[in-house]
């Protein structure tokens, strides 16, 4: 079955686009008379609540790079790329109990700013620069490439030539609402754009479990992807399989992957910026572990569709037969390229109206994350760049000004860098190895910073420059390491390194810049302790069945 994108697609599509750019202006408006403040644009006055905060966290994080990329590793791995997902909630409820406490104490715009009040303005400005270059370089443009490449595929032939005109509808899409109305923009259209999402996701998935076998139905496509592709319903794989140094069997869940996803839920501007904004510790609290039970269904939308791709491609007995499936995923060069595993589910079985409304929940995927990322690095370069640098002197209308400006600048490379990114066989594999070689380094000085209250500025700055050699390093073939491994090993010398450094210079006091942690500091009240147990019930018995 074969559709293509119609009026009445575009249609809804256009519609979605609409309500998208209306909500976000309304909610973003400025009173007469009364102009934007720094923390009006960019922590939305600090007045979200739970739900949005909750809402926004995943929109933010659900990108191409997920709903494209995991895809795409679903149909190489199976399963076990789900738990990015899964053991991201509870990271989340780690991020919530024990980060979250000490970040809205210090009142903080940014996280480098954390960095300025723990250690020094130096390391601040060193990192906040880094991080810049990051979302431009890899994050932006990352986004940008793997949407262009998704509606290249569904809205033309997939043969590239409708890469950079998507490119440039997403950026400019991302720009009429979010560099106008800032992070209160974002948050508030992110509520719409998840709803979207699930749903979406969701039907894509029904869909394709529909179509699996000539005889349809939804249950039997369970059970004939379940029985002709058993091996990737594991979650934890094993030695001999090819995608171990990527998925490392029990060491995902007891190594690297921990330092990838508390570096990300817990140190990332984008990220944390939401939980900045909320109107209470408490409220901010509840968004996340609202998000840690959104995560848990994110495997449902991103990875199955992926093992319905590859059970369609493999052609195992009983599958509905396909032509010209070869074609569709089969490379010149003869590889697989399993990150077109989404976008041809789509093209191929979403029938008319209803797809526009699922490409509409991709577009909604794609936009967030952008809106979000450009948001955040406005952000971090107003607020530890511009700011303490080259406007000294207070200036409301002119912090948000700058926002904007450098918001639109970034979007702006990100759009000229994101073609020449070209074809990558799992791009969310690829963006989680090339973030590795930076996020153990800069873990290490938050955790210590945090929570090790001898830690003190020489030891960070030397735990930061020692980690990157060390995670280059770890990364030479001959060691046959897979990439968590790497991480871990990294997190562990940095941490030594931070240690020993801080108490060769100062062995006797604590830093006196040191946080001071209380028996009420991680406190939290019933509702967010019952979600937490339940959370982590759901998991226990998910990894038991799926083992």
């Amino acid at each position: 079955m074969t559709s293509t994108f119609t009026t009445i697609d575009y249609i809804v599509f256009a519609l979605y686009g609409l309500v998208i750019l209306v909500v976000g202006l309304w909610v973003s408006r400025e009173k007469k008379g009364v102009h934007k403040t720094a923390q009006d644009y960019f922590l939305a006055s600090k007045s979200l609540p739970w739900w949005a905060i909750g809402a926004s966290l995943i929109a933010a994080n659900i990108s191409a790079e997920q709903m494209i990329g995991m895809s795409g590793s679903g149909m190489a791995v199976g399963l076990a790329i789900a738990s990015y997902e899964w053991m991201a909630a509870i990271t989340l409820i780690i991020v919530g109990k024990y980060f979250l406490p000490i970040f809205i104490e210090k009142g903080l715009f940014t996280i480098p700013e954390f960095i300025e009040k723990r250690f020094s303005t130096n390391l601040k400005t060193i990192l906040a620069t880094f991080w810049i270059a990051l979302f431009i370089f890899v994050n932006i443009t990352s986004v940008l490439f793997l949407g262009g490449k998704a509606m290249d595929t569904i809205l033309g032939n997939g043969d590239g030539s409708l890469i950079f005109t998507s490119v440039m509808a997403l950026a400019l899409f991302a720009a009429a609402y979010s560099l106008h109305g800032g992070l209160a923009a974002v948050a508030w259209t992110d509520v719409i754009q998840v709803a979207l999402l699930v749903v979406g996701g969701i039907i894509t998935s029904i869909i394709a479990l529909d179509h699996v076998t000539p005889e349809g139905g939804i249950l039997n496509g369970i059970l004939h992807i379940y029985e002709s592709a058993g091996d990737k319903f594991h979650m934890i794989i094993k030695k001999d399989n090819p995608e171990f140094m990527n998925l490392p069997g029990i060491a995902v869940l007891i190594g690297g992957l921990w330092i990838a996803n508390l570096y990300y839920w817990g140190f990332n501007q984008y990220i944390i910026q939401r939980t900045l904004a909320a109107k209470s510790l408490k409220e901010s609290q509840r968004g996340i572990v609202f998000a840690a039970f959104l995560k848990m269904i994110i495997p449902l939308i991103v990875v199955v569709p992926g093992i319905v791709a590859w059970v369609m491609f493999s052609e195992a007995q009983g599958t509905a037969v396909m032509d010209g499936i070869s074609n569709a995923f089969v490379k010149t060069d003869g590889s697989i390229n399993y990150d077109k595993a989404y976008p041809w589910l789509i093209s191929t079985f979403i029938p008319t109206g209803i797809k526009g409304l699922v490409v509409a929940a991709l577009a909604a995927a794609i936009v967030s994350s952008l809106a979000s990322m450009v948001n955040s690095t406005s952000t971090i370069f107003t607020m530890d760049i511009y700011k303490p640098y080259f406007a000294k002197k207070n200036g409301k209308d002119r912090d948000v000004r700058v926002g904007r400006i450098s918001g639109a600048i970034a979007l702006a490379i990100g759009v000229i860098v994101a073609p020449a990114l070209g074809s990558i066989d799992q791009a969310f594999q690829y963006i989680q190895e090339y973030t590795g070689l930076v996020s153990p380094g800069i873990l290490a000085v938050f955790m210590l910073g945090l929570f090790y209250k001898k830690a003190n500025n020489r030891g960070a700055i030397w735990g930061i420059l020692v980690s990157i050699p060390v995670a280059l390093s770890l990364k030479h073939q001959y060691l046959e390491l897979p990439w968590m491994d790497q991480m871990l090993y990294t997190f562990i010398i940095t941490i030594v390194v931070i240690v020993f450094v801080s108490l060769s210079s100062n062995a006797s006091e604590d830093d006196p810049k040191g946080i001071v942690l209380t028996s009420s500091t991680f406190k939290t009240d019933a509702v967010y302790n019952i979600s937490a147990y339940i959370i982590l019930l759901l998991l226990a018995v998910l990894y038991t069945i799926f083992w």
